[in-house]
């Protein structure tokens, strides 16, 4: 009997098996009758496909039934537990009916169940719930009766659905996959030869009847260790324990089954799959062989321009665009019988490394000739390129060697100078870059005969090289002709963009000197947290002092050499009239700014080391301690400090300037006010004690 046939009965909940046990390890079955007329047939229905769950050697132990008679009418009471007697009187050893408290009291004088026990075959008692106990222990009594084992009968028959669900369907595809592969094994060797039309889809999916098995048996295995959803701990019940068996054995015969089966597939689809294979190859090697092979013996050619060699190279790429349609069917079979040959099965290893071999040779030879001919292409254009933009570059030099430049112009003259140079230098390394490409390509064309595939073709090879060495050639008497107009016109410039970098460096000298007056006021605004620091800022303030002093010497040196040139070229500078009064101005600002930087350095050295000295002293020796002149004289040297964060820098044109931001400041004064506070502190604690004497 299944439950999914019962399934209506069985949620009516007219019997259950709890999982509780009685003191002889009996099984507890609990009949729990309501208001409702119990229907005695469904319920001996229940009680029949219940009693069929335990092993016999549980039944052997025999069951406790508990009859719920406390919703319940006598004559039903009376009714069930008659019905007992037929329906498991063998297994029954103890009937305990729940009576309501009261109720049944009269009646029961008119049948005494004691009296029947030879009849029955079994004990009847009645009992309140509350005296249950007295017969079954609490732990083992669902919480209806006062006990602790908790029972859910829904997720009970689920997993019962879900156990015999599992049950069917494992046993019937198991049926199946043993016909399959016993029938597969018995005629093999006579479908290697033929195909067969043989239906190898089982009625219901392996891997779901697998992972089904794998979940249920999980849960029952859960259950034996986990307790319920609310936490209290129980044992499992015997249906669960009987059933943790049968699913493992279900489930290794499955797997031993289903694993067979795949390897049936397995191999019909892979000689399939080789046939296939052995098909494609040939397609692509008859292809790349015939027609392939025709189209590059009809390409030899690389041009004698740029244009001619892009459209022998549009033409090779078309070319290679049909071939790659066929290299795509060669990566896609190689993969193919790669795959194969990892199955490693004997009897097809060597036909497998033999297609393999065949369509590797042939592809990687047209690859090659296909990269030979690009790569003569690419290096034909690349030549041409470089010798168009070679000519125009000696085009553009010359042209500006027949320009004049005025001498009185010194950015000109620095800009043309730079530009000559780099001109000559980029027709030098062009020519270079010409002759390494000429090379390359001479070098190419001499091995095309490789690839000739019998064709001669040493009367085009000839034009292609007299053409290359011929522009070579042209290009180096152009280069040279320019090189000498270069010489003369580079010694005339030369000292005039002498001139022209010295006032340039002296103006950015200048421009130096004012990014480190401006860092000094922006950046150098903290004081120190404490003396050690601030010293360690005083010091980087002097190397800084000190790199700006060599700036302001380096912008007069310059400036002093521009005038020795000016005086020597018989010009006059565009920009050094101004630019010494903007240096000297520039050096008196940072000298100004940098003296109050180093007072402020050492206000505050000089006050963290007096607080930090009166901080660090004990209390209890005040004798260490000067006079409380030294509290004073600390607080002055804070407030003058603080005062001093609030004045700007003046220069002697009026202008002001302050350190850093107001927040930088604000920041900065925070925190001498919160030392001024612990010396303040300090200085009352000393006090304290000199009042208590004073007192005294």
């Amino acid at each position: 009997m299944e439950a999914s046939v019962i399934l209506p009965i069985l949620k009516k909940k007219l019997a259950f098996l709890s999982g509780g046990k009685d003191r002889r390890s009996g099984l507890i079955l609990t009949i729990p009758l309501c208001l409702e007329q119990t229907n005695m047939d469904e319920l001996g229905v229940t009680l029949d496909y219940l009693l069929s769950i335990p092993s016999e050697k549980c039944k052997a132990r025999g069951f406790t039934v508990i009859v719920d008679g406390r919703k319940s009418q006598w004559n039903v009471v009376k009714t069930v537990v008659l019905m007992l007697q037929n329906v498991v009187p063998a297994e029954v050893s103890l009937v305990c009916v729940v009576k309501p408290d009261e109720f049944w009291d009269k009646k029961v004088t008119h049948f005494c169940f004691w009296k029947e026990k030879d009849r029955l075959g079994f004990e009847v008692i009645l009992v309140s719930a509350n005296k249950l106990t007295r017969y079954i222990e609490p732990c083992q009594l669902t919480e209806d009766f006062g006990g602790t084992l908790t029972y859910d009968h829904m997720d009970w028959l689920n997993k019962r659905l879900v156990f015999e669900k599992f049950t069917k369907e494992s046993t019937s595809l198991l049926d199946e996959l043993a016909l399959i592969n016993n029938g597969t094994e018995k005629g093999s060797q006579q479908e290697k030869d033929r195909s067969v039309d043989i239906n190898f889809l089982p009625s219901v999916d392996p891997e779901t009847v697998l992972q089904t098995g794998h979940e249920l048996l999980s849960e029952l295995q859960q259950r034996r260790f986990n307790g319920s959803d609310g936490g209290v701990s129980w044992s499992p019940m015997d249906d669960e324990l009987l059933a943790q068996p049968q699913v493992m054995k279900l489930l290794d015969s499955l797997r031993e089954q289903y694993t067979r089966y795949q390897e049936v597939c397995r191999q019909r689809s892979k000689r399939t799959q080789l046939e296939e294979i052995q098909q494609k190859v040939m397609q692509v090697v008859n292809w790349l062989e015939g027609p392939g092979s025709e189209q590059l013996r009809t390409q030899w050619g690389i041009g004698d321009s740029i244009r001619a060699s892009q459209a022998l190279q549009q033409k090779h790429e078309e070319i290679e665009s049909q071939h790659s349609e066929w290299f795509a069917v060669y990566v896609e079979l190689n993969q193919q019988i790669a795959a194969l040959l990892n199955a490693g099965d004997e009897e097809d290893l060597v036909e497998l490394k033999a297609l393999q071999q065949q369509l590797s040779d042939v592809c990687y030879r047209q690859a090659s000739q296909l990269e030979f001919r690009q790569n003569l292409l690419q290096a034909a254009l690349e030549f041409h390129s470089v010798a168009q933009d070679l000519s125009q570059q000696l085009d553009g030099l010359l042209g500006m060697l027949c320009v004049d430049v005025a001498p009185t112009d010194g950015a000109s003259i620095q800009q043309t100078l730079k530009l000559l140079e780099e001109k000559l230098k980029s027709v030098d390394l062009g020519l270079q870059g010409l002759r390494e490409k000429g090379q390359g390509l001479l070098d190419q064309i001499s091995n095309q005969a490789s690839w000739a595939y019998g064709k001669d073709v040493t009367t085009e090879n000839k034009e292609n090289v007299d053409h290359i060495q011929g522009v070579m050639e042209d290009m180096q008497l152009r280069k040279q002709r320019c090189e000498d107009m270069v010489d003369v016109r580079r010694l005339k410039m030369l000292q005039m963009v002498q001139l022209f970098k010295c006032e340039e460096d002296a103006a950015q000298a200048v421009e130096w000197l004012s990014e480190l007056l401006d860092a000094l006021l922006k950046t150098h605004i903290r004081l120190g947290d404490d003396a050690q620091e601030t010293k360690v800022l005083l010091e980087k303030h002097r190397k800084f002092v000190d790199v700006a002093q060599s700036t302001y010497d380096y912008g007069r040196q310059l400036l002093q050499a521009t005038v020795v040139l000016c005086q020597s070229l018989r010009c006059t500078s565009r920009s050094s009239g101004d630019t010494l009064p903007r240096l000297n101005r520039v050096w008196k600002q940072f000298t100004i700014t940098s003296e109050e930087r180093v007072h402020r350095l050492e206000t505050a050295v000089a006050f963290h080391s007096n607080a930090e000295k009166i901080l660090q002293e004990c209390p209890e020796q005040p004798e260490a301690i000067n006079e409380m002149e030294q509290f004073d004289e600390i607080e002055a040297v804070g407030k003058s400090l603080l005062d001093r964060l609030t004045v700007p820098v003046v220069y002697p044109d009026g202008t002001e300037q302050y350190f850093g931001s107001p927040s930088d400041m604000a920041s900065t004064a925070e925190h001498i006010r919160e030392k001024m506070k612990l010396v303040s502190l300090k200085k009352q604690q000393l006090r304290q004690p000199e009042a208590t004497t004073t007192e005294s």
